[in-house]
């Protein structure tokens, strides 16, 4: 295999061993050592100083067609993301998976950059370095962490680490007075480009921490933080304590609604079946009611066969129309009768009329014989 001077560069300022250029010399084949990525997640990924690749076989320039082939086949490709990963979320997840899945056999190191370098060219930082280095090592996609990475890559790093193709995000990277940090590495044609998750970023992380600051300092100082600890002023803490009393009350008083409405609700399931049990007790008595009082009732029926049979006590059919006339004892003669009112009687008003009344007293007369 040919044998790559480390000393020698390309234009671009990228070691001869990783440009275009043949190599000028060769040497014997050396079988490759480098680490092979890791197969098991039982433990969190090593750092670099710890295993650092010693391999002393020539490393071979690779374009991205002949890596995305799965070549070489005797050495994994190895590939190179670095960042802050400040408040390590699921978008830096994301991002190193594209950068692990970009080829078939790929060695992932990841470079995080101290705090001296991130505060100096970005801003501060809420975790520090050594939080920041632990939470890769625990990715699941992470083979190597590079502790105290460079803020721009040069030839020497490339070189040591034997990097293969760097991933990052194409937009450009400017900082440390260049409008991209990762031109040269995009000249070599040794840059990857990764998509960012949209949505999410420590950016946006840190500004819903700032917009709902008061939330969380009041949240903190409810758990038993101090107000020095969170840097708080006198008059700011009681101010939050005074709301967390308020907040109390009001969920205790939410609480005490819920529990209202659900007895109300208890109360009004309860209602509803009693008034269909009464309508039910109800609807059943009125019928019972029209049963025995109705048009056609048995009441009905029991107060004509009373009536009827009442009748029949009162006047039986065997009893005679009028009653008997008692027979006269021959001893007794029959009382005259006396009309005791007087009697008025007018002249005839025409010789014919009295004459009918002669008469009519006369048959009078005979009928009392």
């Amino acid at each position: 295999m040919p044998v790559l001077t480390t000393d020698a560069e390309s234009e671009t300022g990228i070691p001869k061993s990783l440009s275009n250029e043949p190599p000028s010399e060769t040497m014997e084949e050396i079988e490759h050592t480098c680490p092979q990525p890791r197969l098991t997640l039982t433990a969190p990924a090593p750092f670099a100083d710890e295993t650092s690749c010693q391999c002393q076989a020539p490393h071979e320039k690779l374009t991205i067609a002949q890596a995305r082939l799965g070549t070489p086949v005797d050495r994994p490709v190895r590939v190179y993301a670095d960042g802050i990963f400040d408040l390590f979320h699921s978008g830096h997840a994301r991002a190193l998976m594209q950068a692990k899945t970009l080829f078939p056999n790929s060695y992932l190191l990841v470079g995080v950059c101290s705090d001296d370098l991130t505060h100096k060219f970005k801003g501060f930082t809420v975790m520090n370095e050594a939080e920041r280095y632990e939470a890769l090592r625990h990715c699941r996609y992470v083979d190597e962490v590079i502790r105290d990475a460079p803020w721009t890559l040069t030839p020497e790093f490339l070189e040591k680490h034997k990097i293969d193709f760097v991933a990052h995000d194409d937009i450009p990277y400017s900082s440390a007075g260049s409008d991209d940090v990762y031109k040269h590495i995009k000249e070599a044609g040794m840059f990857v480009p990764t998509q960012r998750t949209e949505g999410i970023s420590t950016s946006d992380i840190i500004t819903r921490i700032v917009r709902d600051y008061d939330v969380y300092a009041r949240r903190n100082l409810q758990r038993g933080y101090t107000a020095k600890e969170l840097n708080v002023s006198f008059i700011n803490e009681k101010k939050y304590r005074f709301q967390n009393q308020v907040d109390k009350m009001k969920e205790k008083v939410k609480n005490v609604e819920e529990r209202s409405k659900e007895f109300v609700n208890r109360v009004e399931e309860k209602s509803h079946d009693l008034i269909q049990k009464w309508e039910e007790k109800s609807r059943e008595f009125i019928g019972n009611f029209l049963e025995l009082f109705g048009p056609d009732g048995a009441w009905k029926q029991m107060f004509q066969e009373r009536s009827s049979r009442m009748l029949q006590a009162l006047s039986p059919k065997q009893s005679p129309v009028s009653s008997p006339t008692r027979s006269r004892s021959p001893s007794r003669s029959p009382s005259p009768t006396f009309s005791w009112l007087p009697i008025k009687t007018s002249p005839p008003s025409s010789p014919k009329a009295a004459s009918a009344s002669i008469s009519s007293l006369s048959e009078g007369d005979e009928d009392e014989k």
